[in-house]
């Protein structure tokens, strides 16, 4: 089963193609005149000569006879070819969709290798706002590949070295590893991060120690280690606990920190040496990217290894390339980051395949995001000013959804309401994050996310939620009715069944451009057409069985394909609110 757009197009284009003596593309998008409407005889009336509408109908005599899958086509306009399904067409996608486990959504026809990075927080430092579009961006990205049958590897890629982890581990040994083990295990990260970097700016005997104490560590000295590992499994155990509630895929499986690569930094720089790419610059080791240059149009350095003998990150995000290419055989390498490190990921693609370290079959991906903003449209603070705690956020998040389920549903049980209201509060949280643009700031008003009226995540849980009370309430197991040929005779019911269909297009539109914002239109899109079809289109009070049957058959279809787009967002779909 193919999204019925995709079917009318691959009908048409043996037609296009034999005017255009080559491959043409019939150009099938939706239309407000129609089902579906083929533009693409505008574009090859201007290769092969004559009126729009002369092409057109050129095309549909070409393409034969096409009434398995339309009820009618019409020339309209300049060249427009309206076109309007056979409902039995619909009827038979429908049911072929029903009785798929992946509700008619296409596999790659070119399963390939994904490496996503993404998430990335700091170690002995608190996961902030900041860390929340990086994580549920591309926490999404990775359901979507893997859905779509991509092999998909998850990165975590966090701060674990470099020269702070001097001061953290003196801080350590100064406060205990119980008292540190308190402190962080709290989730106190800031503060004890905070009070290093004081004691280093004010102490002159504990900056010593610190700088000593990272030649120990880069030495491989062996209690130094085991400190620093102490510092690293603290940080993680915070992480894991804000990747439990916000209902993340990563694991501690999926960490690949700085530290790793440390052993590929020397090599990176002697290959680039080899590749003649290696400039002295400043005492630098650096590599001049074609085509980037500073304020005063003269070459942009990338710094590989300083003058002091110590490397630049350049270095690290470079190792991280031949790692993910030559080492796992990465046919698409995504980083999840924020759009202010745009330039620099484009430098590191640059060397990279300047050095010849990928080519033309690898993807380098930047999914760059905007910013999350307050309702003053300036970066997202406390009112203390200080960044806010991602926990701190989602804990808000799900205190405010409780209210507002008890609000909805005053009935619940207390332990049902709680499950229900940590879905809706993480749940609002991520829709409010993944519905727009990802390149564009958006602003954090927890009234717009938490309604259950629009565009959010509630509306959708809430959609689905009723689709199950319909099936609690008669009794009926929904199995029963996914064989069911549904009834196509009211609008509502067409409308509906029209938009199920497109819901590969949707997860195909999402994923092509890592967009996710595209899906939760669908979802959206679908939850309002559900609502429109409930409310003109009695389900239970149907008027006889064959009617009511078809009518359980497409709610059946549409809380599946709702509970599978949520999943794909990372988004749970609660059966009652």
């Amino acid at each position: 089963m193919a999204d019925p757009f995709l079917t009318v197009a691959e009908r048409l284009a043996p037609a296009f193609g034999s005017l255009a003596g080559g491959p043409a593309d019939p150009v099938v998008r939706p239309s407000d005149r129609a089902d579906a409407q083929a533009n693409g005889a505008l574009a090859l009336a201007k290769t092969v000569g004559g009126s729009p509408r002369d092409v057109a109908r050129k095309v549909l005599d070409a393409a034969g006879d096409l009434s398995d899958i339309l009820s009618s086509t019409e020339i309209a306009g300049p060249g427009f070819i309206n076109l309007v399904f056979a409902d039995s067409f619909v009827v038979s996608e429908l049911v072929r969709m029903s009785v798929d486990a992946r509700l008619g959504v296409r596999s790659a026809a070119r399963p390939g290798r994904f490496i996503v990075d993404y998430s990335a927080p700091n170690v002995a430092k608190e996961m902030h706002v900041g860390h929340l579009r990086s994580t549920v961006i591309g926490d999404s990205i990775v359901r979507l590949a893997r859905f779509a049958g991509h092999t998909v590897v998850r990165e975590n890629h966090i701060g674990d070295w470099g020269t702070p982890f001097g001061m953290l581990i003196e801080h350590l040994i100064d406060l205990g590893e119980k008292e540190a083990a308190h402190e962080l295990g709290v989730g106190d990260l800031d503060g004890f991060y905070k009070e290093a970097r004081r004691k280093f700016e004010e102490s002159d005997g504990f900056k010593t120690r610190a700088r000593d104490r990272v030649v120990a560590l880069q030495g491989g000295d062996a209690e130094t280690l085991r400190l620093w590992r102490t510092l690293v499994s603290l940080s993680t155990e915070y992480f894991n606990k804000v990747y439990r509630q916000l209902g993340v895929l990563l694991t501690d499986d999926d960490i690949m920190g700085e530290s790793a690569y440390n052993d590929l930094l020397a090599p990176v720089v002697e290959r680039l040496r080899d590749a003649g790419l290696l400039r002295v610059d400043d005492g630098a080791e650096v590599v001049f990217p074609d085509g980037f240059t500073n304020r005063d149009n003269e070459p942009l350095p990338m710094i590989v290894r300083k003058g002091d003998g110590g490397y630049g990150y350049a270095a690290t995000d470079l190792a991280t390339v031949i790692d993910r290419v030559e080492n796992k055989g990465a046919t698409a390498m995504l980083y999840v980051v924020g759009a202010p490190q745009a330039q620099h990921l484009q430098m590191v693609e640059a060397v990279s395949r300047m050095a010849g370290w990928i080519d033309d079959t690898v993807e380098f991906n930047h999914v760059a995001f905007g910013s999350v903003l307050g309702s003053d449209r300036k970066m997202l603070k406390s009112r203390s000013g200080e960044s806010i705690k991602l926990i701190s956020l989602l804990d808000e998040a799900v205190e405010r959804a409780s209210a507002a389920v008890s609000e909805k549903n005053p009935t619940m049980p207390e332990e049902e309401r709680s499950r229900v209201a940590n879905m809706v509060g993480i749940g609002a949280v991520k829709y409010a994050d993944l519905s727009g643009d990802r390149i564009k700031d958006y602003i954090f008003d927890w009234e717009r996310m938490l309604s259950f009226d629009g565009n959010t995540a509630p509306y959708l849980q809430y959609a689905h939620a009723r689709i199950c009370s319909i099936f609690r309430r008669a009794g009926i197991d929904r199995a029963s009715v996914r064989s069911v040929e549904p009834l196509l005779g009211d609008p509502h019911e067409r409308a509906l069944a029209m938009r199920l269909l497109r819901f590969d297009a949707a997860v195909w539109d999402a994923l092509d451009g890592y967009q996710p914002h595209k899906l939760c239109t669908y979802l959206y899109d679908l939850a309002s057409d559900f609502t429109s079809f409930y409310e003109h289109c009695p389900v239970l009070k149907a008027v006889d069985e064959s009617t009511r049957d078809s009518r359980l058959h497409l709610s059946d279809i549409t809380a599946r394909v709702m509970q599978q787009g949520l999943d794909l967002l990372g988004i749970s779909a609660p059966e009652q609110m």
